[in-house]
């Protein structure tokens, strides 16, 4: 895809020559070993940084290419409830070592309606929270509510704004018409306010990472916004995640290949709690972006999902490994 005027900065999707079916390829079927015979890479928990909930799969936008298809209409993840909040984050407060961070994300987390008691219950039981949002219309309804939890837990509260690019037609490319000026006004809203505040942005460009720094750098000077483009928590630019794409399987072998550690990876510290549409009950799952892979459930429980995961999914080797990407502040 691509628009007037920047055919250089086109969207990059799925390349027809590189896409084979998992089925037919027979890569990331055995959760032992790799469809060459090696053995795969697994992780071992270490403890808990981060514990994410995942608040509903249900957005008021629909992205291109998002990994979790959320949506108006997409309500396969339930709205957890500030109960079932409640229960985890007990649980988490009672561990032998307690995670540093909550972590919301969906969906668009505004969208439910107990997010700011979810919210306000973490930072009240000593946790720092990070919510990932778009920064658009749902946030708008809580405005009251976030600057009265931002007073009262200062330092405490993060957002992550989605900007998928520094141009606005770009932007729009993968968020639709009219989503950009929306964003910007909640962005410049949360700043004002002194809210800390971070951007994600998406590698979906045929552009080096220096060049996007760059141009998102000019984009914060001209919005006056305190955030250093060359600070890769600051400003979070996240691999693409496509299944359809061909990606190499992660060996043990890798970890010594590639330079890296298996406590690199964010299952190492991370897990994700769920509800699917219908469920009695929330589950863990090992990390945000695998919510509907069954073979990535772990348990009801923050205990019953310590054990190491396999990195059977595409995503891992995409998003994780080659990627070097984390959806936490903590990498």
């Amino acid at each position: 895809m691509t628009v007037r005027g920047f055919d250089k900065l086109a969207v990059v999707t799925a390349p027809k020559a590189a896409t084979l079916p998992r089925t037919e390829n027979l890569k990331f079927v055995d959760p032992d070993m790799t469809a060459k015979g090696e053995k795969r890479a697994r992780v071992a928990f270490t403890g808990y940084q981060t514990v994410w909930f995942n608040t509903g799969t249900l957005c008021n936008i629909a992205c291109q290419n998002c990994y979790i298809e959320s949506s108006p209409r997409n309500d396969r993840l339930a709205y957890l409830t500030r109960a079932e909040v409640r229960q985890f984050l007990d649980e988490a407060a009672a561990l032998s070592q307690p995670p540093a961070e909550i972590g919301f994300t969906g969906g668009e987390p505004f969208m439910n309606p107990d997010i700011l008691d979810m919210i306000e219950d973490s930072l009240g039981g000593g946790f720092r929270v990070l919510v990932l949002t778009n920064a658009m219309k749902p946030l708008q309804h809580f405005k009251a509510g976030l600057l009265d939890l931002n007073r009262g837990f200062p330092g405490q509260l993060s957002l992550r704004v989605s900007l998928d690019h520094y141009i606005p037609a770009q932007h729009e490319c993968i968020r639709g018409v009219n989503t950009w000026q929306p964003a910007i006004d909640g962005l410049q809203w949360l700043a004002r306010n002194e809210f800390d505040v971070s951007i994600a942005g998406r590698s979906a460009w045929a552009e080096t990472e220096a060049s996007m720094r760059a141009g998102y750098g000019k984009l914060f000077d001209e919005l006056k916004l305190s955030i250093d483009a060359l600070d890769s928590r600051r400003l979070v630019l996240f691999p693409e995640m496509d299944e359809r794409v061909d990606v190499p399987e992660i060996t043990e072998r890798c970890w010594g290949i590639l330079g890296k550690s298996p406590s690199d990876v964010m299952c190492a510290n991370s897990r994700m709690i769920i509800k699917r549409k219908g469920a009695e009950q929330p589950v863990v799952v090992s990390c945000t972006l695998l919510p509907y892979s069954a073979e990535f459930e772990m348990g009801s429980s923050l205990a019953a999902a310590m054990h190491t995961v396999a990195l059977n999914h595409p995503h891992c080797a995409r998003f994780c490994v080659l990627g070097g990407a984390s959806c936490s502040v903590h990498k």
